[in-house]
């Protein structure tokens, strides 16, 4: 990390305390142990006294918009009333921080707060579903896009749900300083190391329930095992004791997702420590992660990771300088 970044989180009137401590827990909390310059987190409210929260708590932070909008990454949660318009002060703030090239991210219906400010107005953006409609009908020059966990475009981050919000930091925190640290903070918190964006963030059925979800599930743990063999749906059905076709239509309920797509995300995933620590050939490091070619791990690796893996390697030479 070039610099030591400072994260800022907007507090307000009858906040969730909640997805304030995904924020604190990820950028917040030091992490001796993994041996990197962590980040300066910073609580902010428009108003000085008491941040009056669900349930009961009050909060209290010396921290103003001032601070809020001079931070490199600036977040804000859930808003308290998606009818209601963020005020003047933290619409300018928002503004002031997106003329200055911080990077911006809500939360849920943070969104709202984000598109009040005119930041989203030609953007693809995402929000909780249940609230993607009335995103849409309040802000038509957001492109809103319901599916996603989280959605980036041009430096502005958005994610759906509150869980979806932690997809995301971890998210960041991969971004600033590669796979193998926010990797690192994911075990430490005991969560998924790395969801996809893109992966469906309402699924009728996320928890097995049956056991050929059971099936499913252990057909994705051996799958993430012998990454480097050649793996197709009709492999992991016979896994799966299922047919091709009952395997799909259990895949796609389970993930939101399909096989070959959840299958080329592990491996870029597990290619990114490899760019990141090791000096091997991209040739080396396609094979080591089971794509055929370095051309095929290429196509793939920037489609999912939007730059190339001989310029995400570059980018982590300089970070270890």
């Amino acid at each position: 990390m070039p610099r030591r970044r400072t994260v800022s989180v907007l507090a307000y009137d009858g906040m969730s305390a909640f997805e304030t401590g995904i924020a604190t827990e990820v950028f917040g909390l030091a992490w001796p142990d993994i041996g990197v310059e962590w980040y300066d987190l910073v609580i902010c409210a428009e108003h000085r006294g008491p941040v009056p929260m669900l349930g009961g708590a009050t909060l209290r932070t010396p921290h103003g918009l001032d601070e809020f909008a001079a931070a490199d990454t600036v977040l804000v949660p859930s808003v308290a009333d998606v009818a209601a318009d963020p005020s003047p002060g933290v619409v300018a703030a928002l503004r002031r921080a997106h003329r200055r090239g911080a990077r911006i991210v809500s939360i849920c219906t943070g969104a709202f707060a984000l598109a009040a400010a005119g930041l989203l107005d030609g953007r693809r953006a995402t929000t909780h579903w249940r609230y993607a409609d009335g995103l849409r009908r309040r802000y038509p020059r957001v492109e809103v896009d319901p599916n996603p966990l989280y959605v980036e475009d041009g430096g502005v981050f958005t994610s759906a749900g509150c869980a979806a919000g932690l997809d995301l930091c971890l998210h960041l925190v991969r971004e600033d300083l590669g796979a193998t640290v926010a990797n690192s903070v994911a075990r430490r918190m005991v969560v998924p190391p790395h969801r996809d964006g893109g992966q469906a963030q309402y699924i009728e059925t996320p928890v097995a329930r049956d056991p050929e979800d059971d099936r499913v599930a252990d057909s994705m743990r051996w799958a993430a095992g012998h990454l480097t063999e050649r793996i197709t749906v009709a492999k992991l059905a016979a896994r799966a004791r299922m047919s091709p076709r009952s395997y799909l239509r259990h895949f796609t309920r389970a993930t939101g997702t399909s096989p070959i797509r959840w299958l080329v995300m592990q491996r870029v995933q597990a290619s990114l420590p490899l760019l990141e620590t090791t000096d091997s050939s991209i040739e080396q490091v396609a094979h080591a992660v089971g794509f055929d070619t370095a051309v095929n791990f290429r196509h793939h690796f920037t489609r999912a990771m939007r730059t190339s893996p001989s310029a995400y390697r570059r980018t982590f030479e300089h970070r270890r300088t």
